[in-house]
Parts: C-alpha cells; structure tokens; sequence
C-alpha cells in the first residue's frame, strides 16, 4: 500500500471519530478538508475562507492531498471536539453562530474570531461586542433615492436603542429605534453588497426597513453582535425569570421565506399584482420592491385551531388574469387571500411554510400582534 492510500485510510478512520464527521466551523455534513495546522476538518466552503488566513491554518483535501505521516498524527491527536473546546471554551451566548446556510461574511468572521483573533479562547476576555455604547458610520441606502450615503449609527446598552444621524455632527437622530423591535438579518444578494445588512425595526406598528453595509466585514458583524449582545440585556432586565436558553432566539432571526409572487386585492376582481414577500415568522409582508422601507401590506399567519388555512389553487371563478398559474388561497378569520406562484416548486415552498407556521402554537406575544394587526386595519 502506497504512503498515501495509507493517509487515506487514516484519515476515513480519524473522521468515524464524534464531532468530526460534520464540519468543525459550520456544521455541514461530511467535510472534506482538513486544516493539518489547527488540526480540524471542515467543509468546502469554509476550507476557502481558511485558505485566506495562510499564516494560521493550511488546508488539505482529504482525498486529494499527499499528506505526511505526523500531519495524519496531528489530526489523530486532535479533531473537532478537542479543537472547539480550545478555540470556543468562551463563545458569548448572544453571539451568532452561523450555519453551512449563513452567507460568507458571517462565516469568515466566525472563523477569523475563533483562530486568528483567538477572542474565545481565553474566558473573561472583554470583547468588543460588549461595550456599552457602540459608534460608528455605515452605509445607509437613501428610502427614496436607493443611493448609499455614509451615516452616524449610536448603539447604546443604556438606553436600549439603535440611533442614526444623517450628518456626523447632527444633534438630533434622524431615527430612535428600541432594541426590543429590531431584527437584523444579512441580506448580501438583495442589497447587492456582501456585506449588505437588512435591519427590520417597528415604529407605529408598522414595520420599517433600512439597509446598511460597510467595507469591513469585521465591522458589519460587529455591529450585527452587538446589537444582539444589547438586545439580550434588555430582554434580561424585561424577563428576569427567563433563561438565556428561552431569550436567545428572540434575538435576531433569518426570515422564513422570501420571493415574489402575485396578489390580487379583497375583492378580487383588481389584477394580479407583482410583489415581494417576506415571511417573518407569523407575518407575512408585501412590497412592491424588495428594498422598499415600508411594506404595501401584511397577513398574520394565526393557527389552524383560529381559522386560518392554507391550500393549493384559487377558488372556483377567480378571473386569473396574471402571468403565473399556480394558486394558493390564505384563509384568514376576515377574508381570504389569494396568490400565484410562477412554478410549481415555488408553490410547494411557500405552501409548506405557511402549514408549519399554521401549525404552531401561537405564543401570548403572537396574540398581541394579532390583535394589534386587526385594530390597524
């Protein structure tokens, strides 16, 4: 047997081990690469983001690669649990964790975090995320122009709110926003930018968008960790019976579904509408472009036991006069909605999600929104 059939076979060995069968950065399924420097295997994906820190890890394909005796024993010695408790004996609970699904910059950072700046290694470490006010500019996307232009964002533990300015030295914010509202979720291919973040706050109950980016990757995910660092300890002061386990995943959330569909309006007579929707949990939110700041209107996704239902096709007489064919009709206590999907994949899609959030429990939050969500309409 050749040298490297043996490091082959080794390696197959090494990976049956517990943690290292998924990858140590993402957690996808069967990674295969390995970093014969930090001593653990990962994904694809993530093996590229390595390759750009040379000075603190070298990857190897797991098949592909000649790899030498000791590298193979380094591996054996070390592996995917041993490494995450050296390298994340200390990761915040408010901080993001990203997935294979998350996008680059989530991901590259959580690596660099982890290895090159080494920031959750050493328990009591003070990190930046945690300051009590945060400060810096970031590129904000006019609401009626579309430009980006350079804004002032303040951050504060304090008062629990986000603010931004349009000029630096402006003494009143152009915007208050309270921690408890906002969500902030990555949107790289919607804004255009890899960096683009989507940042969802309330103000009157009604839900506003504004997007942001910044040239720094480090920043943007700073920023977006700092506010769920924030967020978690308003929601600590508000819930003091509640675990950081029960509060952690009401801080940011990725949205369930997004795309375009068509609507038409209650009487169903009106043509069907191009929009962009968004599903956010219970709501589901129209646009006419996915960067408007306002969305045209929204749905509440109760449960079955309330009344609401979700189905395929559009009942019978609707005058379809829309490009796309495939129906769904929303039942909800007051009215029923209609939409057309352009394939049938994507009404399979929306549909499942609408059932899996039909058939939760709603919480006594949910019935809030609910109730404000009639009064509004």
């Amino acid at each position: 047997m050749s040298t490297n059939e043996r490091a082959t076979r080794a390696l197959k060995e090494i990976l049956q081990k517990p943690g290292n069968d998924v990858c140590a950065d993402c957690g996808a399924l069967d990674p295969g690469w390995g970093s014969c420097s930090l001593g653990v295997f990962i994904c694809l994906d993530c093996s590229g983001i390595h390759r750009n820190i040379p000075e603190i890890s070298k990857v190897k394909s797991l098949r592909l690669s000649h790899w030498e005796d000791q590298e193979v024993q380094f591996m054996a010695e070390n592996g995917n649990e041993l490494m995450k408790a050296k390298y994340e004996a200390d990761v915040p609970v408010y901080y993001y964790k990203p997935t294979h699904k998350d996008c680059q910059v989530l991901r590259e950072q959580w690596i660099r975090a982890k290895y090159e700046r080494k920031e959750f290694s050493k328990p009591g470490k003070s990190l930046t995320y945690e300051s009590e006010t945060r400060e810096g500019t970031l590129m904000k996307r006019g609401r009626d122009n579309g430009q980006f232009l350079n804004r002032r964002f303040v951050l504060s533990e304090r008062e629990g709110n986000l603010k931004y300015y349009t000029k630096y030295d402006a003494k009143e914010p152009k915007a208050v926003i309270k921690v408890d509202t906002i969500n902030a979720t990555f949107q790289p291919e919607k804004i255009g930018n890899p960096n683009g973040l989507q940042i969802t706050y309330l103000k009157d109950y009604s839900t506003r968008n504004i997007f942001v980016y910044h040239d720094s990757g480090k920043e943007i995910v700073d920023w977006f960790n700092s506010i769920r660092a924030v967020q978690l300890q308003y929601l600590r002061v508000a819930f003091p019976g509640a675990t950081d386990a029960e509060l952690v995943p009401k801080l940011t959330r990725n949205f369930v579904k997004e795309g375009y569909m068509e609507k038409t309006g209650p009487r169903q007579t009106e043509g069907f509408k191009k929009r962009w929707f968004t599903l956010d949990q219970r709501r589901l939110m129209y646009f006419k472009d996915p960067l408007d700041a306002f969305a045209k209107g929204e749905v509440f996704l109760g449960n079955n036991d309330n009344h609401y239902s979700a189905s395929a096709g559009l009942p019978p007489g609707t005058h379809c006069n829309g490009a796309w064919q495939y129906g769904i009709t929303i039942e909800t206590p007051d009215r029923s909605f209609l939409f057309t999907c352009e394939t049938e994949s994507d009404q399979l899609d929306w549909l499942k999600h609408f059932k899996n959030v039909m058939n939760t429990q709603m919480s006594p939050q949910d019935y809030t929104m609910e109730a404000l969500l009639k009064h509004r309409h």
